[in-house]
């Protein structure tokens, strides 16, 4: 079956045995690869710092598919495969990727890393602006855990319309019993999607129910702004954390979210 991701295409993956009732999720805009200012490729790097967190969901945005340019420029770009592949390597054998901003060279998107296996994902697109190409990964695990991979756009008007597609489209596709994580970069500094997807889909964002105020996540070297989240449902949070380590700081211009939760029974 041919995947076009700009469409409702689904894919199918084989559902395992595999149960989980606690999450560590982890979040990162990586920035195609590139450190703040694009003056280092450390994708490598990235793929070190996911490896150590321990995280079994992963969340990340600006991932490149396909890059013909870079592939041919950037010393130690991964040969034979997207960085998608890449970063999950052997440790998480499940992961979707939605492609969202298309171009002549290549295309990049959103994906998600999981230990368990996806039942079925596709990517909804949320493109408001032409010059501004955006999605919204959804993946249902098979333990029946929906996933929603976020980045939304940079201009007001523009986000306010993409939460209310994603509201609705949580209202209509997914089941209020179900367990669900949403996650990514938000570029919602001004917090005000923040307090729509709240009101309206009653969810608890994890850094905010275990510290009290969403993370300062942007610029990595000296966070001001609060972009990143981890947003979930039918889930107890017991710890979220923003990645400010050297290590951290040095791979992305974000700072990555990590957080601890566990099925609510």
């Amino acid at each position: 079956m041919s995947t076009n991701f700009k469409e409702f295409a689904i894919e199918q993956s084989p559902a395992g045995p595999e149960v989980m009732s606690s999450y560590s999720i982890l979040t990162l805009n990586i920035h195609k690869g590139f450190s703040m200012g694009n003056r280092r490729f450390t994708l490598e790097n990235i793929r070190r710092c996911l490896r150590n967190s321990s995280a079994n969901i992963v969340f990340l945005q600006e991932v490149v598919g396909e890059n013909t340019r870079f592939h041919r420029r950037v010393a130690g770009w991964p040969q034979g495969g997207s960085q998608l592949e890449f970063l999950a390597d052997t440790v998480w054998s499940h992961h979707a990727y939605g492609k969202n901003a298309i171009y002549q060279h290549g295309h990049h998107g959103n994906a998600i890393l999981s230990e368990a296996p996806f039942k079925n994902w596709h990517n909804l697109d949320v493109t408001c602006m032409t010059m501004s190409q955006r999605g919204i990964l959804h993946g249902a695990t098979s333990e029946d855990v929906h996933l929603m991979c976020v980045h939304l756009g940079l201009f007001e008007g523009e986000r306010r319309l993409q939460i209310s597609r994603l509201i609705d489209y949580v209202h209509n596709h997914i089941p209020k019993s179900a367990p669900l994580i949403i996650a990514g970069d938000f570029n919602d500094w001004r917090r005000h999607c923040h307090h729509r997807l709240m009101r309206n889909l009653d969810l608890e964002e994890a850094h905010q129910a275990h510290n009290r105020s969403v993370a300062k996540t942007y610029p990595a070297l000296r966070p001001m702004l609060a972009m990143d989240r981890i947003y979930v449902r039918g889930f107890k949070v017991r710890q979220c954390s923003t990645m400010t380590g050297p290590e951290w700081r040095s791979v992305s211009d974000h700072c990555a979210l990590l957080a601890e939760v566990s099925l609510q029974s």
